[in-house]
């Protein structure tokens, strides 16, 4: 068997396997490769009316960039990132705000495979040694306008600028010096 989700193929070897929604169970499951599903049930409308939901394969919506999914209960909808869901079931990761974040190894925002994901804390995120940039170092960047090394640092939500430099190495030193003091 061959799914195409995204624009990867899965194959019998990437097997799928569905977790509970943490706060949805029995309402809705995430698997391993990122896909969310609702599960099958019986729904009473306003008038008290019985209907069956058969299972179903959500399809994803445009969420802060990422995949979300809308999810119900008691009638109330939230949208949730499918990489949090997934984070959650399979590497108990524990949504607590900005100290530990969940971060697409392969920089696509759309790959929810498990395989794909991993927990940093927020430091490691921001500094973005992962990315492709114009330095080596983290919180220096080359500004183009005045030909130097900028230096900056984030903070407690707060971008701090740290100076301009001629030399790429004196930029980090002048990051590394921050990051001590913080």
């Amino acid at each position: 068997m061959v799914l195409l989700i995204g624009e990867k193929i899965i194959t019998m070897r990437d097997r799928e396997i569905f977790k509970d929604v943490k706060g949805y169970e029995g309402l809705y499951q995430v698997s391993n490769l990122g896909r969310v599903k609702s599960l099958e049930r019986e729904n009473t409308d306003t008038i008290g009316r019985t209907q069956k939901t058969k299972e179903k394969i959500l399809i994803p919506v445009s969420f802060c960039a990422y995949y979300g999914v809308n999810l119900y209960k008691s009638n109330e909808k939230k949208t949730k990132a499918i990489h949090q869901l997934v984070a959650v079931a399979f590497l108990d990761h524990v949504v607590n705000g900005m100290n530990l974040v969940v971060n697409h190894v392969d920089l696509n925002k759309l790959n929810n495979n498990v395989n794909n994901l991993e927990i940093v804390t927020q430091r490691e995120n921001t500094n973005r040694k992962h990315i492709k940039s114009s330095s080596k170092y983290a919180g220096v960047s080359w500004y183009k306008r005045d030909s130097k090394w900028k230096a900056q640092i984030q903070i407690k939500g707060k971008r701090k600028h740290l100076g301009y430099f001629d030399n790429e190495l004196e930029a980090s030193n002048a990051y590394q010096k921050a990051l001590k003091e913080s």
